[in-house]
């Protein structure tokens, strides 16, 4: 990857929504940074005894289970919109709601062990994928949820995502 990819992307690659998430991401090489960020997270999950994994910090919030899931979840979508931007598909990309994805998902008949593995694995595909895009891919984008969105975007809301809900974990959830 160029020295140019490596900057953070500029307002307009991205939906505002995701302002917070992109500005959380340290300097550096994006794909670096998702991998130590993904470490970061697996290392905190590992910490959660089992009995935990059910505990949700206020009524109508998420269980860690649930919150883990989430974030396998909603990685999958992110690292297939930047594969379909960075093979240059120009078919307009849906959103996603995310209550529904974590209602559906069963991440509470599941152990915070199993959730933590398959993040893991999850995440070490996130970074293979992006390691693999040729450096003209970054700079790509298409519409996604009705916005405009790079490549390069979506690394950085990839990993900002996961650094964000791991301070939810330590700030709410007390892991």
């Amino acid at each position: 990857m160029t020295a140019t990819l490596r900057i953070r992307p500029a307002a307009t690659e991205f939906p505002p929504f995701y302002a917070g998430y992109v500005a959380s991401v340290p300097e550096g090489d994006i794909v670096t940074v998702l991998g130590q960020a993904g470490e970061e997270l697996a290392s905190a999950l590992a910490t959660i005894p089992e009995a935990q994994g059910g505990y949700r910090y206020a009524e109508g919030k998420w269980t860690i289970r649930t919150l883990i899931g989430h974030v396998i979840d909603t990685e999958r979508i992110f690292s297939y919109r930047a594969l379909r931007l960075a093979r240059g598909d120009a078919t307009p990309l849906p959103g996603f709601e995310e209550n529904d994805f974590a209602r559906s998902a069963g991440s509470d008949a599941r152990t915070v062990e199993d959730l933590a593995a398959e993040l893991r694995i999850v995440r070490d595909g996130t970074v293979r994928l992006f390691q693999s895009f040729p450096d003209d891919a970054w700079a790509r984008g298409g519409i996604v949820n009705n916005r405009e969105v790079s490549v390069r975007a979506l690394a950085y809301i990839t990993a900002g995502h996961g650094i964000h809900h791991l301070r939810v974990l330590r700030e709410r959830y007390e892991v």
